[in-house]
């Protein structure tokens, strides 16, 4: 196994140079900025990123955000976000807003999410993948004729189809006036829908106010059902198991003579426990007192 070794200062370098990745993109056209150009980079576009940052989403008809987009998620073109136009000194005004990918010689004229099967890209209903169609609007399929335009049937984890979805591009406004979270101000490139960890998640499996949501304190404290999943049933068992246990051992406290006790005070006090425990296994239709709190 190689052990990769830095110099003296190595490990700085290697985090200036991801933050600088993070801030610049693909905006040096693989070139680096000098350290003048950098600045004046940062100078120009980050009070304006800042500004204008695009949310973009996968969302289901429900309204839930299935999929938040981040700088790596590809398109159906087959390029990643970061690789579309996002930064804006003027968001535009009309909607959908298209975001038109900027590699050169690519037909796509707005992002557009796809969802994969697997690793795999998703088929369309003429049997082809979504890779073998064209990344011009029409998305006509390249390997047949009979192909109109991409269509798939494929489900998402929420249950509707990949057609029912829509890619939405939105500003901070918009989506604070829907209650959706937007996160912090960052200067990074193309974050796009991402405003945390929570959003790497499928829309039905995070429990925020973009995905499926909190669920109510009524099914939290619900108790579990032959239906729900075994290892929820697994720990509701294991509770009581250990409420049965602290019971148990509140009565071997209890048999146990006090030091300050003498023989009379302490059959007494026993036997007024046990009434009380026939009380109240009476009103609650409970099994025979334990043994331990039978008379002798």
């Amino acid at each position: 196994m190689e052990r990769l070794t830095l110099p003296a200062g190595g490990a700085a370098a290697v985090d200036e140079y991801l933050e600088y990745r993070r801030i610049v993109g693909e905006d040096d056209g693989g070139k680096l900025f000098t350290p003048e150009e950098y600045e004046e980079y940062k100078r120009k576009v980050l009070p304006l990123r800042l500004q204008n940052r695009l949310y973009v989403s996968w969302r289901s008809p429900t309204g839930m955000d299935c999929k938040l987009v981040g700088p790596e998620t590809l398109c159906f073109c087959t390029h990643r976000y970061k690789q579309h136009k996002t930064d804006f000194e003027k968001i535009p005004q009309q909607r959908p807003i298209s975001l038109p990918c900027r590699v050169p010689g690519c037909a796509c004229q707005a992002y557009r999410y796809v969802p994969l099967n697997g690793t795999q890209p998703i088929r369309c209903r003429c049997k082809h993948f979504a890779d073998q169609h064209s990344a011009a609007p029409a998305s006509v399929c390249n390997a047949c004729s009979k192909c109109s335009g991409f269509h798939s049937g494929f489900t998402c984890g929420c249950g509707q189809p990949a057609y029912a979805h829509d890619t939405v591009v939105e500003t901070k406004q918009e989506r604070l006036a829907q209650g959706k979270p937007v996160g912090q101000d960052v200067p990074y490139a193309a974050m796009g829908g991402l405003t945390g960890f929570s959003s790497l998640a499928e829309g039905y499996m995070r429990l925020d106010d973009s995905g499926v949501g909190a669920p109510s304190i009524e099914f939290l404290d619900s108790p579990a059902t032959s239906t729900d999943h075994s290892f929820l049933k697994a720990f509701q068992a294991s509770s009581s198991s250990q409420e049965t246990q602290k019971a148990g051992t509140s009565n071997q406290v209890s048999s146990l003579r006090r030091p300050d006790e003498d023989d009379m005070a302490f059959f007494e006090r026993r036997y007024q426990e046990r009434i009380k425990m026939e009380k109240a296994a009476k009103q609650k239709g409970k099994a025979p007192l334990p043994s331990s709190m039978k008379p002798s």
